[in-house]
């Protein structure tokens, strides 16, 4: 039997722990993964991308377990009631090749990428950071919001949505989280006095949201909207001026804020930071950037948190037939359909 969590049993779940408990504990399975980077199968996200939106696979493997997601991206969604990003995935066993869990990660997908946020600034920010900027108040906002102040200790919030309704409704959910909030009327005022800035949008072609002329020394970015060939939010001009972090290089050239770029621009992968093998923030005044589009160890980490802690517990599924005799698969579940046939 397969172990499946569904939208209610995770909702419940991370209810129950408390989400910034379950932020911390998978910011600590993030950093297990990706100090041991190289046991991981890599490969660039398989996209199947309509004039509407985009499907992705994206698998991997540590040798012991293998895991894959299905995703998309729909930005026109919401003006059917939809969501833009839907998802789930599935954990296996290398050994067998048995499915162990099957998880809905429409809200694991907006945890992990959270986490991630996080995880990175705590690498890269400034250490005495504690205002963030929030450019785009959809989805992601309060997810963002809680790792930032569970894992960097953020004090205040700045948001910006083109969306009036958006922001009101963030400034609702947030109400809660014991920060200091304030809505800024356009970017600039929002980006000024931040010590980090998350930038996430759901608007596809390239823009740029945020100049280098508008963020103070120091300023640590979070580039999570970027996330498909020709979608972009920063400025180039940023890029030039910053060291830029990535997951996995050869998915962020297709996907992320260096698609602007040329081939020979360098930059740092976060593995190479976490194992001391690379340097992240060199300067305190230095512009550090997190050019994010999501990866594939990042969801396996997730779905192996939810594994574990989910181990024994919750519903299962008959995904696999378990039969007496394994090479009478025939015989197990069709041939008394069919000898039933045959008598009537």
């Amino acid at each position: 039997m397969t172990q499946f969590v569904g939208v209610n049993d995770l909702s419940k779940m991370v209810g129950t722990m408390g989400p910034r408990r379950f932020l911390r504990r998978l910011v600590e399975y993030l950093a297990d993964d990706f100090a041991r980077w190289g046991q991981f199968e890599k490969v660039p996200r398989i996209a199947s991308h309509s004039p509407i939106g985009v499907i992705e696979l994206m698998p991997t493997s540590d040798g012991a377990l293998y895991s894959f997601k299905y995703v998309n991206g729909h930005p026109g969604n919401p003006k059917q009631g939809k969501l833009t990003v839907t998802a789930f995935g599935v954990l296996s066993d290398v050994a067998t090749g048995y499915p162990l869990l099957i998880s809905e990660m429409t809200l694991l997908t907006a945890l992990r990428t959270a986490a991630t946020s996080a995880y990175a600034a705590k690498l890269l920010a400034r250490p005495e950071s504690r205002v963030m900027a929030l450019i785009g108040a959809g989805a992601q906002s309060e997810f963002q919001t809680l790792a930032f102040q569970e894992v960097l200790g953020i004090k205040e919030v700045v948001v910006f949505d083109p969306d009036p309704a958006v922001v009101k409704k963030y400034m609702r959910n947030a109400a809660g989280f014991g920060l200091t909030l304030r809505a800024a009327s356009s970017v600039e005022p929002a980006v000024a006095g931040a010590d980090m800035v998350t930038v996430c949008t759901a608007v596809k072609g390239r823009q740029a949201l945020v100049s280098r002329d508008m963020l103070k020394p120091g300023v640590h970015i979070n580039a999570i909207g970027g996330d498909c060939p020709g979608k972009t939010e920063l400025d180039r001009n940023i890029l030039d001026d910053a060291q830029v972090f990535v997951e996995f290089t050869p998915q962020t050239r297709i996907e992320g804020e260096i698609q602007q770029m040329g081939a020979e621009f360098g930059v740092t992968e976060l593995w190479e930071v976490e194992t001391g093998r690379k340097a992240g923030r060199t300067d305190t005044n230095a512009v550090t950037v997190f050019d994010s589009v999501g990866f594939a160890v990042e969801d396996f980490s997730a779905l192996r948190l939810v594994h574990d802690l989910m181990e024994g517990r919750g519903k299962r599924l008959d995904l696999v037939p378990d039969l007496g005799n394994p090479k009478d698969l025939y015989g197990a579940l069709l041939g008394g359909v069919e000898m039933g046939m045959r008598v009537a």
